[in-house]
């Protein structure tokens, strides 16, 4: 008990103000510096923190320390999606375009058409403009710019420079200088003697312009999650001692019984009690075909319910419903980290003091080059401003959102975020037979007896399986159903996986399962001939002696075929593991085009068997019986109903049933990592290229030198691009 109570604990913070990748690393350094914190991964696109602590460690302490280096943080609750700031940002970016727009209309219009400067000196005079671009220029520093400012500053002072700093660092050397020029120009030699208000406010509006088109995209990234939270019902029609009344969907408890009318959605998970309707399942499972409901039947929250009424009883509320269960498995896996992003923040962990040290050395390089205080001052500050590590903070997380909202929508959940790149390597695919490749509902099809009659053997073997849920257990007990035959009480059941059940039935030791002693040749015979045609066969013994055989036939799903083509199609092998009888699983192996199969493997020697296709393999399976397997792959994939989303051993989880479904995860996690690799690639490769062009080496042989303006230009537009090309994912499709 006390090693249970030890287990660690997984805490969520939302935390507001982060602008680049320092800012990650930065919050990322505190919080793992704290007592009892044992992993701290932050996402910038989600804005949120995962904290692995040790017991007893609280959020609100934890986001009281983040709140004291910088950032605004709070515990987030279950669901909780980053504050939309897009709106925020719209009405600063659009204040600080009006207010620049007259000093980059009076500036840039001088410099191209010199007699429209000419007019304006002698319509107002030289000075009046220069005073006029100094105040206007300020507005936007110390109003819609104020943000950025503090932050940078404070950053500064605690000696942990980010993009707000760089920022800050640059706009307000451009307006101090100038101001200098305007205010004390005695102070200037006469050939340094120029004004950059336009620089000043121009960084301002295009790095806001930029995080203002970044939240958006940020926005329509997420939407998949929200949509997914949104599909509960805010409202519950429940029965109460009153008849029926409307309540808010936080009032529902378990054991209530809650009523769907035609049209709406189910508001929580429960057992259908009274009706019969057919229930919409696809934003859950992805799959387009209405399922039937009736009495007995389990529905799930913010599935929709078709034309009839159905009257079901709650017994999931809240957090663990299967579409709260689903928002958070997807949230915890884009708040985890690639492996890849490992480069990334080793790189970012020191890029802000390096560009920092940079433009030290641009701006005194200049300056002992005898290039004049104005030319140096331009090189600083244009390293400082295109330098901002936006587009790297924001190439790996962002796209993860992206495709694992798509997956998600697609009916695939992906668990842990390292699954992605994982499955995008995946070169062979293990599959498990029943319930995976089949429709795991076989049916008795033959017997044989040996001493009683089939309806004795039928009746004996269906009472150890009535207390089993093997799928080959149900299927015995509906074939004595289907005859009449009630399975009898049986005492002492024992069973042991991949051998067989046994249990007292009257007064006998029946065991169903694998044969053990010796059997007749006529019965090894018939057996190994039902094998032959796919049949599963059972042996059925009456105290240790053979008592007759049963065949059972499974149908293979519809799409088993076409996965296996589509994983060729792909370059990835196909195999089959089960633990069925050999000559069944070569049978179905050759059916479906599959090279690979083995046949009678017991759950531990699944993991043998995974092992045995190498690496970069991924196995599916249910989740159960194959949890050793499913654990011991590279990837373990969960295939199951709407409502198995909880498979512990799996890092993927694909809602439906259908094996189809595989194809389309390998087809979203090799997509989600080219477009990681598309991203990283141009965001270093902008800095790469760019920063000595802001520095001005290309100036010496005749090349061009960045303007403080124009590198605040490139800077946005990076970290737009990055965001625009992640936002392809979305159009991301299931394979057919």
């Amino acid at each position: 008990m006390d090693q249970i109570a030890e287990q660690p604990a997984t805490l969520t913070l939302a935390v507001e103000g982060m602008t680049c990748a320092s800012c990650v690393g930065r919050v990322e350094r505190v919080l793992k510096a704290q007592p009892g914190v044992l992993a701290a991964n932050v996402n910038l696109s989600m804005r949120q923190a995962q904290v692995v602590v040790t017991p007893g460690v609280q959020g609100a302490d934890l986001a009281q320390v983040v709140t004291e280096a910088g950032y605004a943080a709070h515990p987030a609750a279950v669901g909780e999606m980053a504050e939309d700031e897009a709106g925020p940002l719209a009405r600063q970016a659009l204040w600080a375009a009006g207010l620049t727009l007259p000093i980059f209309v009076v500036e840039m219009g001088g410099h191209l058409v010199p007699a429209f400067l000419h007019y304006l000196h002698g319509l107002l005079g030289a000075v009046p403009l220069q005073w006029g671009q100094l105040i206007l220029s300020a507005l936007v520093l110390l109003g819609p710019g104020r943000g950025m400012l503090v932050k940078g500053f404070r950053a500064l002072a605690r000696l942990a420079p980010e993009m707000n700093a760089l920022v800050a660092m640059g706009a307000s050397a451009a307006w101090l200088y100038s101001a200098v020029v305007v205010l004390a120009p005695n102070l200037i030699p006469p050939e340094s003697r120029a004004i950059y208000f336009e620089a000043a406010a121009v960084i301002v509006t295009l790095v806001l312009t930029g995080r203002w088109l970044e939240a958006k995209a940020r926005g329509q990234a997420g939407a998949a999650i929200a949509r997914l939270a949104g599909l509960a019902p805010q409202i519950a029609r429940v029965e109460g001692a009153g008849g029926w009344a409307d309540l808010p969907l936080a009032m529902v408890t378990v054991g209530t019984r809650v009523m769907a009318r035609p049209g709406e959605r189910i508001a929580v998970d429960g057992r259908v009690e009274e009706g019969h309707s057919s229930v919409d399942e696809a934003m859950l499972t992805g799959e387009p075909l209405p399922v039937e409901k009736a009495p007995g039947a389990v529905v799930t929250g913010g599935t929709v319910n078709g034309a009839g009424t159905l009257i079901y009883r709650a017994e999931r509320v809240g957090a663990d419903t299967v579409l709260a269960r689903i928002v958070t498995l997807v949230q915890q896996a884009q708040g985890q980290k690639l492996p890849v992003q490992a480069l990334v923040d080793r790189v970012t962990l020191w890029f802000v003091p390096v560009v920092m040290a940079l433009a030290v050395l641009a701006f005194t390089g200049w300056l002992v080059a005898g290039a004049g205080m104005a030319q140096a001052l331009v090189a600083g500050v244009s390293v400082l401003i295109i330098a901002c590590p936006c587009a790297m903070g924001l190439a790996t997380p962002v796209s993860i959102l992206v495709g694992t909202g798509r997956a998600a929508e697609l009916g695939i959940l992906f668990r842990r975020g390292d699954a992605l790149q994982a499955l995008a390597d995946v070169q062979k695919v293990g599959f498990d037979k029943t319930g995976t490749l089949t429709e795991g509902k076989p049916k008795v099809v033959a017997l044989q007896a040996l001493g009683i009659s089939e309806d004795d053997l039928l009746r004996l073997a269906s009472g150890v399986e009535a207390l089993s849920e093997h799928p080959l257990a149900a299927a015995v007990v509906a074939g004595a159903q289907e005859r009449g035959l009630a399975p009898p009480k049986a005492q002492g059941f024992t069973m042991q996986p991949g051998q067989g059940a046994e249990a007292l039935v009257d007064g006998q030791k029946i065991r169903v399962g694998k044969p053990l002693g010796d059997w007749p040749a006529a019965i090894l015979a018939q057996a190994a001939a039902w094998q032959g045609a796919g049949q599963t066969v059972i042996y059925i013994d009456r105290d240790a002696q053979p008592a007759g055989i049963i065949a059972m036939a499974d149908r293979t799903r519809p799409t088993a075929r076409r996965v296996v083509q589509a994983l060729a199609e792909m370059g990835v092998g196909a195999a089959v593991i089960s633990g069925d009888a050999a000559p069944v699983v070569r049978r179905l192996a050759d059916d479906l085009g599959i090279a690979t199969a083995m046949g009678g493997v017991l759950p531990e020697g699944k993991v043998a068997a995974v092992k045995e296709l190498g690496q970069g393999t991924a196995f599916v399976g249910d989740g159960i019986n194959d949890a050793p397997a499913l654990a011991a792959a590279d990837v373990g994939i969960a295939i199951g109903g709407g409502t198995d989303v909880a498979v512990e051993a799996a890092e993927v989880v694909l809602m439906s049933g259908d094996p189809l479904a595989v194809a389309t995860a390998i087809r979203v996690a090799r997509a989600t990592m080219r477009n990681i690799k598309q991203n990283l690639f141009w965001a270093f490769a902008y800095n790469a290229l760019l920063i000595p062009v802001a520095a001005g080496a290309l100036v010496p042989f005749g090349g061009p030198q960045l303007s403080p303006m124009l590198a605040a230009g490139a800077m946005a537009l990076s970290s737009v691009m990055v965001l625009t090309n992640a936002l392809r994912l979305r159009n991301l499709r299931a394979v057919r």
